[in-house]
């Protein structure tokens, strides 16, 4: 199982975009995401690959309205 420690940036965005996400783009060094119906624009971090740390995977997921296990459904 991956724990939230272990998270590539690429495979989250993936996961979100499988969630309904749109992908605006690269920002810098940040991918935005937007959905309908959610007022959030979501902000992931790419820098150099290095994985995502806990606190900023779940503040991303709060955003999202998303909850762990929903998420891990679409990260494969």
């Amino acid at each position: 199982m991956v724990s939230p420690s272990d998270l590539k940036p690429e495979r989250a965005i993936r996961a979100l975009e499988r969630a309904g996400w749109e992908n605006l783009g690269r920002l810098g060094k940040h991918f935005k995401l937007r959905k309908a119906g959610n007022p959030n624009i979501l902000s992931v971090p790419f820098h150099g690959g290095k994985p995502l740390k806990p606190g900023l995977v779940r503040a991303i997921l709060k955003k999202a309205g998303m909850e762990w296990e929903e998420f891990l459904e679409y990260y494969r």
